[in-house]
């Protein structure tokens, strides 16, 4: 199994929403290196959820339920995107500025890339990040 971070504005799609929904699909991806990632995705993979622009922080987790298949948003036929299901919310979130002061994390993909909508997270990062929000 992998593990990502995606990442959503909250006025569009939040946390709360995605609770609600129980599944949906990930779409509106327009970056090449984002995209790929969500097609290295597989079925079973665990994503953080982040909640960017407000917020800055992680707040619950989602796992992968469908693999890439192509985005009805996608008037060009380009991108691809992915169904994710809700697991569970961290306890606590964890903030960016969080994320940035924990030496362990500060090759983070969040940190390297930070405008990156789709990124990896190494095994060892996703415990790290797993116990800073309680769980």
């Amino acid at each position: 199994m992998a593990y990502w971070l995606v990442k959503s504005e909250p006025f569009k799609y939040s946390w709360d929403e995605m609770v609600n929904d129980g599944t949906t699909y990930w779409d509106g991806v327009r970056n090449y290196q984002a995209s790929n990632n969500m097609k290295a995705m597989k079925k079973g993979d665990e994503c953080f959820f982040y909640h960017s622009n407000e917020g800055k922080e992680i707040v619950g987790i989602v796992k992968v339920v469908k693999e890439y298949y192509p985005d009805h948003t996608d008037e060009k036929g380009r991108f691809g995107m992915v169904d994710v299901k809700t697991v569970k919310p961290l306890k606590k979130s964890v903030t960016l500025k969080e994320i940035k002061e924990t030496k362990s994390l500060e090759t983070m993909a969040l940190v390297r890339q930070s405008r990156l909508s789709v990124c990896p997270v190494a095994d060892k990062e996703w415990k790290t990040i797993c116990k800073m929000g309680g769980i």
